[in-house]
């Protein structure tokens, strides 16, 4: 196991300082929503980090900050999910611990506030990696996860996007290009214990077919963590995402001996540069090392703890966040 020798504490069980990245999607924010976003993943990041410092495990982490994006209408996750075609909510889920490289995914659910929590059932309480539709559902049922109606998840910005959609000209490898192309949330995190886990989870994209499966609850694509490599959550333009196996990928390098950073960034050049596809990550290593970088406009995210490439210091009583790599913010927590 891999340990970054920062521990702070007196726990002899504690073998590493937590560490947790989150993301709000890699698209170009509009100015009025930027502020929103921002402040949306650190309260995510913060979250997520309060049930890393009281020694919960990064996969109960993950999840708690994807559940706090999940609930903000300013995210296309739950809440905040776009229309498809028929003006309905299609959601999408990931999953995956990097101790035994166990997934849950859920794919097309429905009426789940919030679909992070159905795609925990399927890691914890399935066979399955993955359960679409009515399957999903139905487990979700069978252990009491909150459901809400179809006007629960249609917010005014989701039927001004799709009618701003319908007016779109562009090509859906623009559209994340363009302040239409709405997007998924994530998150990473490393434990005290030295696990990695990551989660994604969104609402897919504008108009996009009834039945179109996400890369978000795809092992490799929308996320990926493996305790020998490297945590993941990706976001950006899925078909792109799965022609490369993005998450895949980026923790491929690192395995190779790239930093999260230079292997972040590695793969999404080759995502833009192979298929076209615009997009972002965020990844964290057993190390602590973090990574952060989108080819698009912008993308919200934030993190507690870890340190960048170019760091020699961890941050952990401190949040940063922003939605870009070179105008952020730093507070206390």
């Amino acid at each position: 196991m891999i340990t970054n020798g920062n521990s702070s504490s007196n726990d002899p069980d504690f073998i590493c300082d937590p560490v947790i990245v989150v993301h709000g999607g890699a698209w170009k924010i509009p100015s009025d929503i930027h502020e929103h976003s921002a402040l949306g993943v650190r309260d995510a990041a913060v979250t997520g980090h309060r049930v890393l410092k009281n020694g919960g495990s990064c996969i109960d982490a993950v999840v708690k900050a994807v559940e706090a994006l999940e609930d903000n209408p300013y995210f296309d996750a739950g809440h905040g999910s776009v229309l498809n075609e028929a003006g309905e909510v299609e959601m999408h889920a990931l999953v995956m611990r990097g101790d035994t490289c166990d997934m849950g995914g859920c794919l097309c659910i429905k009426h789940v506030k919030n679909p992070v929590k159905a795609a925990r059932l399927i890691l914890d309480e399935s066979h399955h990696c993955l359960l679409s539709g009515e399957a999903a559902l139905t487990l979700a049922r069978q252990h009491g996860l909150e459901e809400r109606p179809l006007e629960y998840f249609i917010t005014d910005e989701s039927r001004k996007e799709m009618k701003d959609y319908k007016n779109y000209s562009a090509s859906i490898h623009e559209l994340f290009d363009s302040q239409d192309g709405h997007d998924t949330v994530g998150a990473v995190a490393l434990d005290c214990h030295g696990n990695l886990a990551c989660a994604t989870s969104t609402g897919g994209i504008n108009a996009q077919k009834v039945g179109r499966i996400s890369d978000s609850p795809i092992g490799g694509s929308g996320g990926f963590a493996d305790n020998n490599s490297i945590a993941v959550s990706t976001t950006g333009h899925g078909e792109s995402i799965m022609k490369v196996n993005l998450a895949r990928m980026i923790s491929m390098y690192v395995e190779h001996g790239m930093s999260p950073q230079q292997a972040t960034m590695k793969s999404l050049n080759h995502m833009k540069a192979r298929v076209g596809g615009s997009g972002g990550a965020i990844s964290v290593d057993g190390s602590g090392r973090v990574g952060v970088h989108f080819t698009t406009q912008n993308m919200s995210w934030a993190r507690v703890g870890g340190k960048f490439q170019n760091e020699t210091t961890y941050s952990n009583d401190c949040v940063q966040f922003g939605t870009d790599c070179t105008n952020f913010r730093t507070e206390k927590i």
